[in-house]
């Protein structure tokens, strides 16, 4: 679905990313580890197209079958492409439902969309209340990463990047939030970029990639997750691939 080759990305004058090559197949999950400040949000922020990150030299990114490394972000979003903020913020005047129509560019009704936010929050345990409020608005951080998981399900892109959406999530909401993943996987690849082993104990990855000093280090089945919980990156990353 999407293959990355020689990706290599910089943020004004200095390298993040370098010479990243890996392909994510249609269907599978994948995690994407690593210390912090290891360019993990920089893979998110570079597939996803911000024009605050440029990809040098030889740099090659295709999304089903075709170069997408020109094309701006709202352009990506377009080919099927949905990332979520790792700190989602509040849209004063503007409701969940709102947000939606004006995304869909009327390729849903209103009716359908209100219809589906519902369904959606019922499986997350989102309160009414709060599709109610403007968006985000007075919402706990776990709130905050539920909303972002329901408007992933209903925009209904086919591959799925979530930045850190266990970052300030209790354990019974990281549960809610990996068993609605889980249940609408079909079709669709998820990239979870996350620091730790928590929302990979409800929701196994297919493959784990580990990034460090924006490289890609090691890349292993749903038991290096395991292993890092258990050793740490030092180990791994200074392990021989």
């Amino acid at each position: 679905m999407l293959t990355l080759k020689d990706l290599s990305v910089t943020i004004g004058k200095k390298e993040i990313l370098k010479k990243i090559n890996f392909t994510f197949e249609e269907g599978k999950i994948y995690a994407v580890m690593g210390p912090n400040g290891s360019g993990k949000s920089t893979l998110a922020y570079s597939i996803m197209g911000h024009p605050g990150y440029k990809a040098n030299g030889k740099s090659k990114m295709t999304f089903k079958g075709h170069n997408i490394l020109e094309l701006e972000a709202n352009k990506r979003a377009e080919e099927g492409i949905f990332l979520s903020f790792q700190n989602p913020l509040s849209l004063a005047g503007v409701r969940v439902y709102q947000f939606l129509q004006l995304a869909m560019k009327g390729k849903k009704d209103a009716f359908a969309i209100r219809k589906e936010v519902q369904k959606y929050a019922k499986e997350l345990k989102i309160s009414e209340d709060l599709l109610g409020r403007s968006l985000n608005e007075g919402a706990s951080g776990g709130e905050k990463k539920k909303m972002e998981v329901l408007q992933a399900a209903v925009l209904d892109k086919s591959l799925i990047i979530f930045d850190e959406v266990d970052t300030g999530v209790d354990v019974d909401s990281l549960k809610t939030i990996a068993k609605f993943l889980e249940s609408h996987r079909k079709n669709k690849t998820y990239i979870i970029i996350t620091h730790y082993n928590r929302i990979l104990h409800y929701l196994k990855p297919d493959k784990v990639l580990v990034i460090a000093d924006g490289e890609l280090k090691k890349v292993g089945d749903h038991t290096l997750a395991n292993e890092i919980e258990k050793s740490g990156y030092e180990k791994i990353i200074n392990s021989q691939n």
